[in-house]
């Protein structure tokens, strides 16, 4: 997928609540993160917000997240999960 065709008009974080943010909305920060647009590429961060758009039942995000996956180290992978959690826990 060229993720570099896709526009993004959320900058990565930027306003986002783990109550009220939507599976699309998560999957554009993921999808910023893995091209670097308006933030530095970061494939760990890209998977972190794939894994969480998956969460709000977003289908492409599934994909993109596998993708992700397939070029991290499974410590980054780990670590990406990680992250996912400690956002969803600012909800609660």
């Amino acid at each position: 997928m060229a993720y570099s065709d896709i526009q993004t008009e959320i900058a990565p974080e930027t306003g986002l609540s783990a109550e009220t943010a939507t599976g699309d909305e998560l999957y554009r920060v993921g999808l910023a993160y893995a091209e670097g647009v308006d933030c530095e590429q970061d494939l760990v961060a890209a998977h972190k917000w794939f894994n969480l758009a998956v969460l709000k039942g977003h289908e492409d995000a599934k994909i993109c997240r596998e993708e992700m996956a397939e070029m991290l180290e499974k410590e980054d992978i780990k670590v990406a999960l990680s992250a996912a959690r400690a956002w969803l826990q600012l909800a609660n």
